[in-house]
């Protein structure tokens, strides 16, 4: 009976303790919707539109490196089929966009400034499943337009 007691209580603290609300949720339903591509999908590239920003300040989940603010849910979702050499996701934007990657096997992938102030993150052998995408933005700025790109080809 005590074990089952400390057991509550210890989970208890732990849903308490834990920042669900200010960081990303990969199991959330993304924004911006979701798509199937496959290995060798035409047109290639194949470009979203999107808006770049959010609330919750990276900085606080846990990740060292991560700055910027992302929305709780995904962006967008990407399921991968096939086998490629590499898979290519980018963003740009007239902000100064971040992008963070939950990858099929539950690692994740930050970016800022890979071309000026626009992030991308080059997938090798990327694996089948799903990838969970958020597009924030460096500053906390919200309402950014800007367009989500998968590419195969080097970027």
């Amino acid at each position: 009976m005590f074990s089952k007691l400390l057991a509550a209580v210890g989970l208890v603290a732990a849903v308490a303790a834990a920042p669900a609300a200010a960081c990303p949720n990969w199991q959330a339903a993304p924004y911006f919707g979701q798509i199937d591509l496959y290995a060798g999908f035409q047109p290639d590239p194949y470009v979203r539109n999107i808006t770049a920003g959010g609330t919750n300040n990276l900085s606080g989940c846990g990740a060292p490196g991560w700055a910027g603010f992302v929305t709780s849910r995904p962006d967008f979702d990407l399921y991968w089929n096939g086998s490629s050499s590499q898979l290519t996701i980018a963003v740009v934007s007239g902000a100064d966009a971040v992008l963070l990657v939950n990858a099929p096997d539950g690692s994740w992938h930050y970016n800022d400034d890979y071309r000026g102030t626009n992030p991308a993150i080059t997938f090798y052998n990327p694996q089948p499943g799903l990838y969970d995408i958020w597009i924030g933005s460096y500053d906390g700025s919200r309402r950014n337009p800007g367009q989500l790109i998968f590419t195969e080809y080097n970027y």
